[in-house]
C-alpha cells in the first residue's frame, strides 16, 4: 500500500518526505521532479520568497542507479533561506526573535496556538505555511512517473482568478503547451492578460486574490475506488486530498455544483457500446458511484485569497488582548497557478495509491503486467 509522511517548517532547515510502498525497478528521473518544483514556484503574482529559494530535491534512500529498490524512498528539499533564520528556527537553540503574537484572519495562527498551547504563533505558521506543498509536489512528481508507466497522464490549468474566468473550449491536442506558455497557466491568452491586470490592481490595493484550478487525468481504467464502503470512494479520496492543500475551500468533480441547477437529462452521461463501453459526454468527471468509469477524471478546486494582506485586517494581540492590525509575513498576491501544480500532484498521488491498492505488486514489471491484464479483460467485455 502506497503511503507517505512529510515534515518540515517554512523557514526551517528542510522539507522531507518518506514514501513507502513504491514498487521496485521504477526509473525515477530527478530532473522531472525538479521541473515540477520549478513550476510550483512560478506564476505572475508570486512574492519575494520565490526569488530566494530554488527548490531542488535530493533522494536520500530507496533508490540505486536511478531505480527504486522497493524500500522506503526519502526525499529532501533544503531551505536556502534557513541561513537567514537559523538563530530563530534552530532545532537546538532559538533566540525568540521574530515572534508572532498577532494572528492573521483566515490563517491557522490563532486556532493552532489555542490547540497546541503556543504563546508564539510562529510555532503554528511555520508548519501551516503553504511552503509545505513543495515536498508534496515532489511526492506527486514521483507518483506521476509511476502513473506514466501505465499510460496515465495528468495535467492542470487555471480556470479562474478572482472575477476573471477562462471559459474557452479546451482542445486536447494543445492544452499542455498553451497552459505552459501562460504566466498564469491559463488556456486562453486574453483571460491571462485580464487576470494579470486584476493582480496588479490587487497589489496596489494591498489585497490578495484566489481562484479555481482544474486537474485532468487521462488513461485511467474503470474500477479504481469502490462503492462498497465510504472510505474507498475515489471521488471522496480525491476531494479529501484536494481539501488538504492550504487555502482550498471547495472541490467539485465534473459538473460539480452546476449539476444542482440542471435537469437530470442534462447532468448524466448516456452510455453506448461500439467495441467497448463509452459515454457521449463526461459531465460526471470520470467518476460514478465512487469509481473511475474510464472517462478522463476532471476535478476542480477553489482557492481562497491568501490570508496575509499588506493592508491587514483587524486582529487581537495574544498577550494583552488589545485590538491591533493583523501581522504581516512575506507573502504572494496570487498563488493560483502554483496551487494548480500542487493540486495536480495530490491528484496524481491519490491515483497512484488507488492503482497500488488494486494492482498491488512488488515490482513495476508485475504492476504493469497486472494493469495490462485487467485492461484487456475490461475491453473484452
Amino acid at each position: 500500500m502506497l503511503r507517505f509522511l512529510d515534515a518540515g517548517e517554512t523557514h526551517g532547515k528542510c522539507l522531507a518526505a518518506i514514501i513507502e510502498g513504491l514498487p521496485s525497478n521504477l526509473a525515477l528521473d530527478i530532473e522531472k521532479i525538479n521541473a515540477r518544483l520549478a513550476l510550483r514556484q512560478g506564476g505572475y503574482g508570486r512574492g519575494g520568497r520565490m526569488k530566494i529559494e530554488t527548490d531542488r530535491v535530493e533522494i536520500l534512500t530507496g533508490v540505486r542507479g536511478g531505480k527504486t529498490l522497493g524500500s522506503p524512498v526519502t526525499l529532501l528539499i533544503r531551505n536556502r533561506d534557513f541561513e537567514n533564520w537559523k538563530d530563530t528556527m534552530g532545532t537546538e537553540e532559538s533566540n525568540g526573535r521574530r515572534a508572532v503574537y498577532v494572528p492573521r484572519p483566515g490563517h491557522a495562527d490563532l486556532t493552532g496556538a489555542l490547540k497546541y498551547r503556543h504563546g508564539d504563533m510562529r510555532n503554528v505558521l511555520e508548519r501551516a505555511s503553504a511552503r509545505e506543498t513543495a515536498i508534496r509536489t515532489a511526492v506527486g512528481a514521483v507518483a506521476q512517473q509511476l502513473l506514466s508507466e501505465l499510460g496515465i497522464e495528468t495535467w492542470s490549468r487555471t480556470v479562474r482568478i478572482g472575477s476573471v474566468e477562462d471559459t474557452s473550449l479546451v482542445r486536447d491536442d494543445d492544452v499542455i503547451e498553451r497552459v505552459a506558455a501562460s504566466e498564469l497557466r491559463m488556456y486562453d491568452g486574453q483571460a491571462t492578460q485580464e487576470a494579470k491586470r486584476l493582480i496588479d490592481t490587487a497589489r496596489e490595493a494591498g489585497e490578495s486574490l484566489g481562484g479555481v484550478v482544474e486537474v485532468v487525468a487521462r488513461g485511467v481504467v474503470p474500477g479504481l475506488g469502490s462503492y462498497v464502503q465510504y472510505d474507498r470512494k475515489l471521488d471522496a479520496l480525491l476531494a479529501g486530498a484536494l481539501m488538504s492543500v492550504q487555502a482550498i475551500k471547495g472541490v467539485e468533480v465534473g459538473l460539480g455544483f452546476e449539476a444542482a441547477a440542471r435537469m437530470g437529462s442534462q447532468v448524466h452521461d448516456s452510455i453506448s457500446y461500439q467495441g467497448g463501453f463509452a459515454r457521449a459526454t463526461n459531465r460526471a468527471g470520470g467518476i460514478e458511484g465512487g469509481m473511475s468509469n474510464g472517462e478522463p477524471i476532471v476535478v476542480r478546486a477553489a482557492m481562497k485569497p491568501i490570508p496575509t494582506l499588506y493592508k491587514p485586517l483587524g486582529s487581537v494581540d495574544l498577550r494583552d488582548k488589545k485590538p491591533v492590525e493583523a501581522s504581516v509575513e512575506r507573502s504572494d498576491i496570487c498563488a493560483v497557478p502554483a496551487c494548480g501544480v500542487v493540486c495536480e500532484a495530490v491528484v496524481a498521488y491519490e491515483l497512484a495509491r488507488a492503482v497500488s491498492e488494486k494492482f498491488g505488486s512488488d515490482s513495476v514489471e508485475e504492476l504493469k503486467r497486472n494493469y495490462a491484464a485487467y485492461r484487456a479483460d475490461i475491453e473484452s467485455r
